[in-house]
């Protein structure tokens, strides 16, 4: 199943929500230009590596926000642009754009914080947009859990549309990385906190303090 749109069309446009969007992919084509090398120079520099943020907070801590524009592949990319396309538009009506902005990078600065909490020692780089759009989530969740996500589905051969509760969506998010994230809980003393390479503490951090901050920016102001 895919999301593709919801049921609750904003009234305004969302600028921001589509320049995060375009900031992602600009970075993203920067990335696959890079040389193998160069890549890993540029991730050690604007990713959040916990080890370093550790020792050194005071000249790291802006990685918390630039980590949050870089992916490690199309896929990574992709699937987080569909999902602050999804659900991004309506929490930014319902904040206005510059508090929406606000939120969003403090859920993804304070999702990285989440994952580098679980493993301040890892010397592997942490990145994606993933933490912010979890925050995004959250706050969809709580104002709009009765909204319907017209969703693509796969038949064998033959495609068709349902409609499926945003909660629903949204609660296999959650509740798979809740999983894996206690899963990868078992293999901290001995390896990175990442499984496959997936923050999933990050996901689990972004999504709680989406829920709990969001009202305090506006998410259920009246028009």
């Amino acid at each position: 199943m895919f999301p593709l749109h919801d049921e609750n069309p904003t009234q305004t446009t969302p600028y921001l929500t589509y320049g995060l969007i375009g900031l992602n992919i600009v970075v993203f084509l920067h990335e696959i230009n890079l040389s193998s090398q160069e890549l890993e120079q540029f991730f050690q520099m604007y990713a959040v590596v916990p080890r370093e943020l550790t020792n050194n907070f005071a000249s790291e801590w802006t990685t918390l926000f630039t980590s949050q524009f870089l992916h490690g592949g199309w896929w990574h990319l992709i699937s987080n642009m569909v999902f602050l396309w999804v659900f991004g538009n309506n929490i930014e009506e319902r904040m206005g754009h510059f508090r929406y902005l606000i939120f969003y990078l403090s859920c993804g600065a304070l999702a990285a914080l989440s994952q580098w909490f679980i493993g301040m020692d890892s010397s592997i780089p942490s990145l994606g947009a993933s933490g912010a759009i979890a925050g995004v989530l959250g706050a969809y969740v709580i104002r709009f859990p009765k909204s319907q996500i017209l969703t693509l589905a796969f038949l064998g051969f033959f495609v068709t549309t349902i409609r499926v509760p945003a909660i629903i969506l949204i609660g296999i998010f959650v509740i798979q990385n809740v999983i894996s994230g206690l899963l990868s809980l078992q293999a901290v003393s001995n390896m990175s906190v990442e499984t496959g390479g997936v923050a999933y503490w990050a996901h689990i951090g972004g999504f709680a303090f989406g829920m709990i901050i969001s009202p305090l920016f506006g998410l259920f102001r009246r028009d």
